[in-house]
């Protein structure tokens, strides 16, 4: 019995030797292609070949037959010399899966750009703040910081009250605190805003006193004795000697952390307080100082106030809750609007002072009015320290008054981000949207 099962291959590419009678008709054929490999031993046996002339007529390809692809091992080989085996191939690889990095070895941008090492874990552990005030810091002290109550919500306000003073500013800013009319607590405003921004904020801030009718800023940070020994006046005949810090602290006062330069008491020298003077005063003083809050008179159309005006990146306009002061402040917005100054206006911090009241009035209706025209109103409580006219002192004054200070200071620091600044800079060099 001969077993058709086997196959043996010559070396000299002859036609395969098979004992069956079909052979014959097999060998009339013409012999495959030399390129064409010989089948590997392991795949299946290929179906049998055609035996009749018509047969071969039908499947015999028009051209010299190409070697078919390797059929995938995990699938049954098509029958030879079908349509369906000629036309297939083989699918595509898939793409591989993403792989996560291993733990420790460096992360790649999705751009391709050059690996980014894996950022260090945070293992400190988180912490509370411990309270500082009222029966919560008292429970933390007994209880030796095991237990924290938290903060309260005083403490949490006023958290948030110094981050803001501390807002950062792209140079030196000028704030104007300004009015049309006087008594309205202008000066008081004016000192609170220099005295928190100073302690606040950990820069040289410098409070000007420039009402040209013999301002009164000196008297209420540094004393009437002291504030008449060294005035600007001393300061505007030395301008070329403060080459710097050192020899400005010869011509300034200092109350705390803030920098006074008082005004000159004799009414015939305060009247001759120009613009000109005054922005040659704001030239020294911006290369040593980040902050310059100017005290203004009430003559809004005076020499020293067009220049306050032309080098102010910060307004503070300041009135009272009756009627008379309220109206003089809506005036000075009006006055303002009216000019090229609309946008220190709509740009204005309006703080109103309560040490003037009356059941007459409905404060509600002047808050709404400011609320409409300006980025922000607030309010300054009476307060029996500040309501004597004597040297200002923070520790003497009430918690709602301190808190009212840090929030005017806190609402006018705010406004220093990207704020372009004209210290420094004539007035014509102003540019919009230009941070000097």
């Amino acid at each position: 019995m001969t077993s058709t099962n086997h196959t043996r291959h010559e070396t000299n590419n002859h036609t395969p030797w098979t004992p069956d009678s079909a052979s014959l008709a097999w060998m009339s054929t013409p012999a495959p292609s030399s390129s064409t490999p010989p089948p590997r031993s392991e795949e299946p046996a290929p179906a049998p070949e055609p035996t009749t002339a018509a047969e071969r007529t039908a499947t015999a390809p028009a051209s010299v037959p190409q070697p078919a692809p390797v059929p995938d091992q995990g699938a049954p080989a098509p029958a030879a010399g079908s349509r369906t085996a000629e036309r297939a191939a083989p699918p595509p690889p898939a793409p591989a899966p993403p792989q996560a990095p291993a733990h420790g070895a460096p992360s790649v941008r999705a751009d391709g750009d050059a690996a980014v090492p894996t950022p260090f874990v945070n293992a400190v552990r988180t912490r509370a703040t411990a309270p500082r005030q009222g029966w919560r810091a008292a429970a933390y002290a007994m209880t030796g910081g095991r237990w924290n109550p938290g903060l309260s919500g005083a403490e949490q306000r006023l958290i948030e009250q110094q981050r803001k003073i501390r807002t950062p500013m792209d140079g030196p800013h000028s704030v104007l605190v300004s009015s049309m009319k006087g008594g309205v607590g202008k000066t008081t405003v004016s000192a609170l805003l220099g005295l928190f921004l100073a302690e606040g904020r950990g820069e040289r801030v410098v409070a000007l006193d420039g009402n040209p009718d013999a301002g009164t800023l000196g008297d209420r940070l540094v004393g009437e004795l002291a504030a008449s020994q060294l005035t600007v006046r001393k300061l505007l005949q030395n301008l070329d000697q403060v080459r710097s810090f050192s020899d400005l602290s010869r011509f300034v006062h200092l109350v705390d952390r803030l920098q006074v330069v008082t005004s000159e008491q004799e009414p015939e020298e305060s009247e001759a307080f120009s613009q000109r003077d005054y922005e040659a005063i704001l030239d020294v003083l911006s290369k040593f100082a980040q902050v310059l809050v100017t005290d203004s008179g009430t003559g809004i159309t005076h020499s020293a106030m067009q220049g306050g005006l032309a080098r102010c990146d910060s307004l503070v306009i300041v009135g009272s809750l009756t009627q008379d002061a309220a109206n003089r402040a809506a005036k000075t917005l009006d006055w303002l609007a009216a000019r090229h100054w609309r946008h220190l206006a709509d740009n204005a911090v309006v703080v109103l002072s309560q040490d003037r009241s009356s059941a007459f009035i409905d404060e509600s209706q002047i808050l709404e009015h400011f609320q409409a025209r300006c980025r922000a109103v607030l309010t300054l409580p009476a307060d029996p320290h500040l309501q004597a006219g004597g040297q200002i002192d923070l520790e003497a004054l009430k918690p709602s008054t301190r808190d009212a200070g840090m929030e005017i200071a806190a609402t006018v620091a705010e406004g220093f981000y990207g704020c372009p600044t004209s210290l420094g800079r004539p007035a014509g060099e102003r540019r919009p949207g230009v941070a000097w």
